[in-house]
C-alpha cells in the first residue's frame, strides 16, 4: 500500500494539531487499527514501550500528562519532512515533572507512517537519559 506526500502531511499535520489540543481520543482516531509504536525510556515509566492497537492510543496520553505540571509544557515543532508514507517530525519537548518537580528539555525526532490515510507507525527518539533524570528523586 502506498501513500502519497500529500496525504501523509495532512494526516501528520492532524496529529501535531491534537496533539497541541491535547485530544487523545482525536489522536487515537488517526491511527489504523493495527500499529507499531514505540516510545524508549525506563520501564517504571509506564507509558514507555510498545503498543499495537488503536486502542492503545489515548491511554498512552491520558497515562503520561498527569506526570508533568500543568501549563509547564513547551513542545516546539522545528521541521516537517515527508517523503511518501513516512513522515518525520523534528523538535524540541520541555516538560516539568510533577513529582519532582525538575525541568527537562529533550531534542526529539518522531517517525510517523501512513497508509491509507492512517498512522500506522509511531516511533518516538528523544533523550532518554535527560527525561530518566528528571523523573528521579536523586
Amino acid at each position: 500500500m502506498t501513500t502519497d506526500t500529500r496525504t501523509s502531511r495532512a494526516v501528520a499535520e492532524q496529529f501535531v494539531e491534537r496533539l497541541g489540543k491535547q485530544d487523545q481520543d482525536g489522536i487515537q482516531e488517526l491511527f489504523a487499527a493495527q500499529i507499531d509504536w514505540y516510545v524508549p525510556g525506563n520501564d517504571e515509566l509506564p507509558w514507555t514501550g510498545r503498543r499495537t492497537h488503536r486502542e492503545d492510543v489515548a491511554p498512552y496520553f491520558t497515562t503520561m500528562w498527569p506526570h508533568f505540571v500543568p501549563g509547564k509544557s513547551k513542545v516546539v515543532l522545528e521541521r516537517i519532512i515527508v517523503d511518501g508514507a513516512d513522515v518525520i517530525l523534528l523538535g524540541v519537548f520541555t516538560h516539568t515533572v510533577a513529582a519532582t518537580g525538575k525541568e527537562f528539555t529533550t531534542p526529539s525526532a518522531m517517525h510517523l507512517a501512513v497508509e491509507d490515510g492512517e498512522i500506522v507507525r509511531m516511533h518516538l527518539y528523544e533523550d532518554t537519559l535527560s527525561v530518566d533524570r528528571a523523573f528521579s528523586s536523586e
